[in-house]
């Protein structure tokens, strides 16, 4: 359970239920609202919940248990509009409960807020990174027949998208920045769908990955990753956010790895199909990752 769980324990306020939920007249009051949210497992669902919530005026702290699948949200008055805008994400996100936010509470949540804001430096850097990958990965996908690097590459804009959004979203309006998370969505969604349909055309029509380089970039972009996770690691046992970043960063290093794996297998069997399933595997999570963010409403 995360921070607040001491507070939340010790409250007087009801137990949690639509009829328990904050009323008009304590409109006035701090709230503090948790919501169980299943489908958040990684920093691209947080970064999507906080474009879709940051347009509501209520709301004072949002704090992530990505382990725990938890949201907590400190905010004034009702909790009925932060409950249909969660709904609105397709991340199965339900109200557990609503109690009454004391002080301390509420100088701890703002405590990590600002936490936060001095991380912008390493999300930016995050950004350049992934970014960067995405180039060098996408041109080398093409050029040595991979499905894998390809797929690789997308994940990384998929990435450097969420991260872009966080930061341009800090001075601009909602509407503006559901505009920006379309954008990314549906160039994210198109990239996704054409990576998806080369793997079933080298399928059909064959194709000879050339192992030497999908081993050697995605060696490349497992430096870079690892990287990350060192700019990261300072911050993983402060909020939330960053600490979900990281697991995000150890993902990549995963896939990456998996290429890897993956080249070494087609060099060994001289077979195209290891290339083509981690091709398939990545193309996926990128295009379940666009349908998320198209999902954001204003």
């Amino acid at each position: 359970m995360s921070r607040f769980c001491d507070s939340l324990s010790g409250s007087d306020a009801p137990p949690p239920s639509n009829t328990d939920e904050p009323n008009a007249s304590e409109a006035s009051e701090q709230w503090i609202s948790i919501y169980a949210v299943p489908k958040m497992d990684c920093p691209s669902e947080e970064r999507i919940i906080r474009l879709a919530l940051n347009g509501l005026t209520e709301i004072q702290v949002l704090s992530f248990d990505l382990s725990s699948h938890q949201l907590e949200v400190v905010h004034n008055g009702e909790v009925a509009a932060i409950t249909t805008k969660l709904e609105t994400l397709g991340l199965g996100a339900t109200l557990q409960k609503s109690t009454a936010a004391d002080p301390e509470t509420i100088k701890t949540a703002e405590a990590s807020t600002a936490s936060i804001k001095q991380e912008a430096g390493t999300l930016r850097w995050l950004l350049g990174i992934n970014a960067l990958l995405f180039l060098i990965e996408m041109i080398s996908g093409l050029v040595a027949q991979s499905t894998g690097l390809i797929s690789e590459s997308l994940d990384n804009f998929a990435d450097a998208a969420v991260y872009g959004l966080a930061l341009y979203a800090v001075g601009h309006s909602i509407r503006m920045q559901v505009r920006a998370a379309h954008l990314a969505g549906v160039l994210q969604l198109i990239l996704a769908v054409g990576a998806l349909a080369e793997v079933v055309r080298r399928f059909v029509f064959g194709s000879e990955p050339e192992s030497l380089v999908m081993m050697a970039i995605a060696f490349v972009a497992l430096i870079a990753n690892a990287s990350c996770l060192l700019l990261i690691s300072k911050h993983r046992e402060g909020g939330a956010h960053m600490k979900a970043s990281w697991i995000f960063s150890a993902n990549d290093v995963v896939i990456n790895l998996g290429v890897i794996t993956a080249g070494v297998l087609v060099a060994w069997t001289g077979s195209n199909y290891p290339d083509l399933i981690i091709g398939t595997i990545a193309g996926v999570i990128v295009l379940n990752g666009a349908k998320r963010i198209l999902a954001i409403k204003g």
